[in-house]
């Protein structure tokens, strides 16, 4: 006796279909797996086991054999659970074939049957619509999976409800899609006191997703005006939110199936390994940087991460994908996020205070700015420097404008983006920008091309820092709704590149 049924392993983001293939046959009484399981995998025999005597159904004393095909393909979760159960209810005839064959199943099983909520629901469910197929899956990853309106998804909450529901004694029901949540109410830049010219910074980095770099004495508000950035930036896109919702899936941060139009803010400590930023480690999962795709990544004592782990940053703030390499497999994920960082300007933090003297200055500030390579500064487009405030200055009332006055720019110039990109697939701010597009979008007149030759002349600029202030300066001008880049756009374009570190 021979039945399939069918699931996905997952590399990436990609979740690829594997064929689960169950033969009872006479023999030695056995249970075994074959096709590159992992020790979760492995075990499932047992769990299986356990979950078909609590529904008093006993193993034949037969050879039974699980394969999961393509045998070259890892195989890892305990979400294959639920397929091999399935497969080997079809080959004992206990179930009918052709329905099993119609659906995608993942789910855990638990000694007495439950099915146990598992990730990566969201992409198993755009899997199962390329194949045609109906999803099934454990309730609780229901309402996510629901997300991709083109598949069937049927939840249930135990191995007992499947067998109902394949043998006609009592249907399930397609399960319902989650709630849209907007998140926790971000933090208002009008609480800020001071910091004009770091909030203009911030700014201009939501507009144009700009890679930002503060640096600042302790206490002067760097992570206070970088906490405040996500109430500058538009809601996710449809598009925008199912992507980030997938690697979400994977990473099992995804609560009651609800999906978040807010934009993701990660804030990984310095000492987080490459792995955890990066991605990688057991199963190689997203790292931080991916979990911020489409959002924000903030990094506070930048300096004090582990330089392989920054230096690592480069390539993907460059092509806005990851692929973390294993032995056996390369996985990609996608990571175009806007990189906040933050530092103090020397060990102590005081190098640049007026008021408090720096022992070891400027030796101090050189070494520990230092860290940060010089090709690793050249990709920040903005550098600001942001002084301590008076505490005379936190009694007087806030005067700044709120987040929702800055967010309506900042929709506006994104609005203008979006109509200038409509024909660029793949394009979405002007950070993505380069070659011709660049050039026709982006050109300065002569007053404005004459400023930016003595700039790099006199500055040294490198060709991708002269390139990056043309971005800079496109959303300056979006953000003023000039149809044109013009010298007062380039000049304080040309300001952020200026303040400290390598220059570039």
């Amino acid at each position: 006796m021979l039945a399939r049924a069918f699931t996905v392993a997952f590399e990436g983001v990609e979740a690829r279909m594997v064929e689960v293939q169950c033969a009872v046959a006479p023999g030695m009484p056995h249970f075994g797996i074959v096709g590159l399981p992992d020790k979760a995998v492995s075990e499932a025999r047992e769990r299986v086991r356990a979950a078909l005597a609590a529904l008093s159904i006993a193993l034949p004393s037969r050879r039974i054999t699980v394969n999961l095909a393509p045998a070259d393909l890892p195989k890892e979760g305990a979400h294959f659970d639920l397929p091999i159960a399935l497969a080997l209810l079809a080959a004992l005839e206990i179930i009918p074939k052709d329905s099993v064959e119609r659906t995608v199943a993942l789910g855990e099983l638990s000694l007495d049957g439950r099915l146990l909520p598992v990730i990566g629901a969201l992409p198993a469910a755009l899997a199962a619509a390329e194949e045609d197929r109906a999803l099934l899956c454990p309730k609780a990853s229901g309402a996510e999976a629901a997300w991709v309106g083109a598949v069937q998804v049927l939840a249930a909450a135990s191995l007992d409800q499947v067998l109902r529901h394949y043998t006609g004694q009592s249907p399930l029901t397609p399960a319902e899609a989650g709630e849209v949540t907007d998140g926790p109410l971000p933090r208002d830049l009008a609480e800020v006191k001071g910091q004009e010219r770091a909030k203009r910074a911030l700014e201009i980095a939501a507009a144009g997703r700009h890679h930002m770099l503060m640096v600042g004495t302790p206490g002067s508000g760097k992570s206070m005006l970088a906490a405040r950035l996500p109430g500058l930036l538009p809601p996710l896109s449809a598009p925008e939110a199912l992507e980030t919702s997938m690697i979400h899936s994977l990473a099992g941060l995804i609560s009651e199936g609800g999906i978040s139009r807010r934009r993701p803010f990660r804030e990984p400590h310095h000492t987080a390994s490459m792995a955890a930023i990066v991605g990688g480690g057991k199963g190689a999962k997203p790292g931080e940087i991916s979990l911020a795709h489409n959002g924000v990544l903030f990094l506070d004592e930048f300096p004090e991460f582990a330089r392989p782990v920054l230096e690592t940053l480069r390539q993907p703030i460059e092509t806005g994908e990851v692929v973390v390499a294993r032995a056996n497999a390369h996985v990609r994920y996608p990571c175009r996020f806007l990189l906040i960082a933050a530092a103090n300007p020397c060990r102590c933090g005081y190098l640049s205070d007026p008021g408090r003297a720096c022992t070891k200055a400027p030796l101090c500030g050189e070494d520990y700015l230092g860290r940060i390579s010089g090709p690793l500064m050249d990709r920040f487009d903005l550098r600001v420097e942001v002084p301590p405030v008076a505490w005379q200055d936190l009694d007087l009332a806030a005067t700044g404008e709120s987040s929702a006055t800055v967010a309506a720019r900042v929709a506006a110039a994104r609005a203008l983006q979006a109509q200038r990109f409509a024909t660029h697939p793949g394009l979405r701010v002007n950070a993505d920008m380069e070659g011709r597009l660049l050039e026709e979008t982006a050109t300065p007149d002569a007053e404005g091309r004459a400023f930016l030759t003595r700039a790099a002349e006199r500055f040294g600029l490198t060709a991708r820092g002269y390139h990056r202030i043309l971005r800079v300066a496109r959303t300056i001008a979006d953000l003023d709704a000039s149809a044109d880049v013009r010298l007062p756009h380039l000049a304080e374009a040309v300001s952020y590149r200026l303040v400290l570190g390598p220059q570039g």
